[in-house]
């Protein structure tokens, strides 16, 4: 049999496309990312960035990358107009060189603005030829997650490598309201110059994610180190050889310590826990307390983020003014020389700190809204 070009490159020996997912908007962070982290070629394309690479390089992406909303291999990619097609393709798809016909797996499809357009009967198709060519069992709860976009009649059938979403770092088992994903944070973090060698503080720490993802940059912890992944249930997986990966030290004594504020005694509380969890407690120091009691750590100056709240209507948009001007107030008046990366979801919320924000980039989908990140230089 001979199979289709894609598939052929899911073979051990040779190269395969690899997507990595990314929240809309921060597609060209994450590439600038992949690209330091020393992954080859790696392309910004809408929802993440796609490279080549072989499965060292999956796994080395799960465990490195702090962007990353998923990684999947592709393993192929055809024009297909009808399900009996489909059929047929997917029967010629290398399934034995990538699933295990002892583990369970599921199919998630979806279709757009294709012929084929009911995505529960092309996600039976695939089922049915991976349960007649392989063997596996199908079930609705299965870690191992098949993938399948058809988008313009062009189908593209990956694997989700990653398992539950990356942003689950396997610390943070107590969050605040509509936290906001580790991943996004550290890409604004990325986004705001930051690289672990200067001090952070959040002053609206909430469940300290920013807090902790810095402390994590400053110290060089891999993101992935405390958590399972999909792909330890592949026929392509090599225990030794990740076990050999994940076990090669790369942290470091952090050049200064990150710190977080919270007016909210259980805020404060649960940001100790989470950072306790993620082996950072050394190298983070949070506190209760108001905007009114905030004041610059002793030491050379850096970086203040915060994500305030947004206020969903407009009511509550307006009382959150005086918020954002005692914030704005503060920052100018006791932090010379920090620079201000500020998430907001309403501009007038942004300019309310009177702070002098340099031009914002793009807008990033959150928690239902879409916020922006703005920056200062160095505060006079």
């Amino acid at each position: 049999m001979t199979l289709p070009r894609h598939a052929a490159g899911m073979t051990p020996t040779q190269d395969f496309e690899i997507f990595l997912a990314a929240a809309p908007g921060q597609e060209a962070l994450l590439a600038a990312e992949v690209r330091g982290k020393g992954f080859k070629q790696p392309k910004a394309v809408p929802g993440g960035v796609v490279l080549k690479g072989g499965w060292p390089e999956v796994w080395r992406a799960n465990l490195w990358l702090r962007g990353a909303g998923r990684v999947l291999a592709r393993l192929d990619s055809f024009h297909v107009l009808h399900l009996a097609q489909l059929d047929g393709r997917a029967r010629q798809v290398p399934w034995a060189s990538v699933l295990r016909p002892d583990v369970p797996f599921r199919v998630e499809a979806s279709c757009s603005k294709s012929r084929i357009y009911h995505s529960d009967a092309a996600a039976q198709r695939i089922e049915t030829a991976i349960r007649e060519t392989l063997g596996a069992p199908q079930s609705d709860a299965a870690e191992v997650v098949v993938r399948v976009r058809i988008d313009h009649d062009l189908c593209t059938i990956s694997i989700d490598t990653s398992g539950e979403a990356l942003h689950r770092r396997g610390y943070k088992l107590a969050v605040n309201p509509a936290p906001m994903r580790e991943t996004m944070a550290s890409l604004f973090l990325q986004q705001c110059g930051y690289t672990g060698q200067e001090p952070l503080l959040d002053p609206m720490c909430g469940s300290g994610t920013f807090v902790i993802e810095a402390a994590e940059i400053a110290a060089r912890l891999n993101p992935g180190r405390a958590r399972p992944f999909a792909f330890e249930h592949l026929a392509s997986f090599d225990a030794a050889a990740w076990q050999q990966m994940r076990g090669v030290a790369s942290s470091r004594p952090p050049a200064a310590r990150c710190y977080g504020l919270d007016r909210d005694a259980g805020a404060v509380e649960m940001s100790r826990a989470n950072a306790a969890r993620a082996g950072v407690s050394d190298h983070v120091a949070f506190r209760q307390g108001a905007i009114s009691d905030l004041a610059p750590p002793v030491g050379p100056p850096g970086l203040v983020i915060v994500n305030p709240p947004y206020g969903t209507r407009l009511g509550e948009r307006q009382k959150l003014v005086p918020l954002y001007r005692a914030l704005g107030h503060v920052l100018a008046s006791r932090f010379a020389g920090w620079r201000v990366g500020l998430v907001a979801a309403e501009p007038a919320l942004a300019q309310a700190t009177a702070l002098p924000f340099l031009p914002p980039g793009a807008p990033v989908p959150h928690g239902g809204l879409r916020v922006t990140l703005y920056q200062t230089g160095p505060l006079g």
